[in-house]
């Protein structure tokens, strides 16, 4: 059970606190509610981009990293489809150079033309890096475009293209810092050796005077469902046959979630799942095979992603995936089978608990959701899900009239062949 205590400053900032006594040190984290599906259509991967600006210094504090390195610390970030998140471990007697560093990067963040040119070079060759000069680096690029029609989802977090980093100018990045990172769409969490007064006055002293605006929520049509089966090849530079399948699954609140979760985990979940025993060990046609989900707040997808072995045709390889995706629509799981992987969710939620890091970011993101009790629930949810609930899901997931299919080839020079349209 993690206990925890919750405020709202006049601000409009959402202040969480734990106490764990257990731990000499504090977790100050910070989650800013603005994501990739953030961002406009012309101008995607302002927000990852953003990201490193966070880092550049601001009026006050030239260096981020310095100060939480002579406090006993460490920080980092990351940036998603949905969240930005920003964290500091360090001492619990240092707590207030976290708070401190990020209150000035709430109020005081500096951005100029160079550091806007300096980190924009760096999202760019990161770009090239992982996506352009990496096997099959661009497959999310392919994969949400297909299966998104509106949804802000249709592009990656790092960005659609690079031409759009490119021409990313400073006011731009001025005018998204005002909307998004101030304390009205902000969730600071404090985890760690810190008691809830103490927590709620040091969150007051650093960030109560913090201007604070209305927060506009961000306001996007219903996705359409996929209505036909939509497929795409493309021919790259790869060493090997690689076959995706997406599906559309439910949002993160759903109770479906969870159960498409336990779906992934029986297929491909370590060495005993059935992918690995059936298709990689005994059938030998695939390198690799995983299936996952993508966790998104609003509904996401669930993917199938396989490396084929050397003469192994891709016909042969969906036969084989789709038989097993069949299984889990027309036979019911044995007790043991289903137990053992409910058993697994529940050993890595309570693992995770373990560490005032993992803590503090699932309950900022937990409040992000709206349901920050989940954090004590959501063990309790993995377990009562049936063998009734996974044929129920699997058969709604596993639509064969609805699917995307995507097929990536070796090839010297990349082509793209266009994918069919899906709505």
């Amino acid at each position: 059970m993690v206990t925890y205590e919750r405020q709202v400053l006049e601000n409009g900032l959402t202040v969480v606190v734990h106490e764990d006594v257990s731990t000499p040190l504090v977790a100050v984290n910070v989650l800013y509610r603005v994501g990739s599906k953030n961002e406009k259509p012309d101008m995607t991967g302002i927000t990852h981009l953003f990201e490193h600006l966070m880092f550049s210094g601001t009026i006050h504090v030239p260096d981020f990293d310095e100060p939480i390195q002579l406090a006993g610390g460490e920080n980092n970030a990351f940036t998603n489809a949905d969240i930005t998140n920003f964290y500091d471990v360090l001492p619990a007697e240092n707590i207030e150079i976290g708070l401190w560093l990020e209150a000035n990067r709430m109020e005081k963040l500096k951005i100029t033309s160079k550091a806007l040119k300096t980190q924009k070079k760096v999202v760019i060759e990161e770009f090239k890096e992982t996506c352009l000069n990496e096997p099959y680096g661009d497959v999310w690029h392919h994969l949400s475009d297909m299966a998104y029609l509106r949804h802000p989802y249709k592009w990656p977090t790092i960005g659609a293209d690079i031409s759009h980093i490119e021409r990313i100018e400073l006011a731009d990045t001025l005018e998204f810092y005002q909307e998004n990172y101030g304390p009205h769409n902000a969730i600071l969490v404090l985890c760690g050796k810190i008691g809830y007064e103490e927590g709620f006055n040091l969150a007051r002293k650093w960030f109560g005077h913090i201007k604070g605006q209305s927060r506009v929520s961000l306001q996007m049509g219903e996705e359409e469902k996929l209505s036909k089966v939509v497929k795409k090849t493309v021919f790259g530079p790869v060493p090997s046959n690689a076959i995706y399948f997406a599906f559309k699954m439910k949002d993160r609140l759903h109770r479906d979630f969870y159960i498409t979760d336990l779906i992934s985990d029986i297929l491909s979940s370590g060495r005993s799942s059935r992918f690995y025993q059936r298709l990689i060990k005994d059938a030998q046609l695939f390198s690799y095979l995983d299936a996952y989900i993508s966790g998104t707040t609003d509904p996401g997808l669930f993917i199938v992603d396989g490396r084929l072995m050397d003469g192994v045709t891709a016909e042969q390889a969906k036969v084989a995936i789709w038989k097993e995706l069949m299984d889990m629509v027309d036979t019911p799981l044995a007790g043991r089978e289903l137990q053992k992987i409910k058993n697994k969710a529940e050993s890595n939620l309570v693992f995770s608990e373990s560490s005032i890091l993992n803590k503090s970011m699932s309950l900022a993101y937990f409040e992000y959701l709206e349901n920050i009790d989940l954090i004590n629930s959501e063990v309790s949810i993995y377990q009562s899900i049936t063998s009734e609930d996974i044929l129920r899901v699997a058969k709604e997931l596993f639509d064969r009239n609805a699917y995307v299919e995507l097929d990536y080839l070796p090839r010297e020079s990349p082509v793209v062949m266009p994918a069919e349209q899906a709505y």
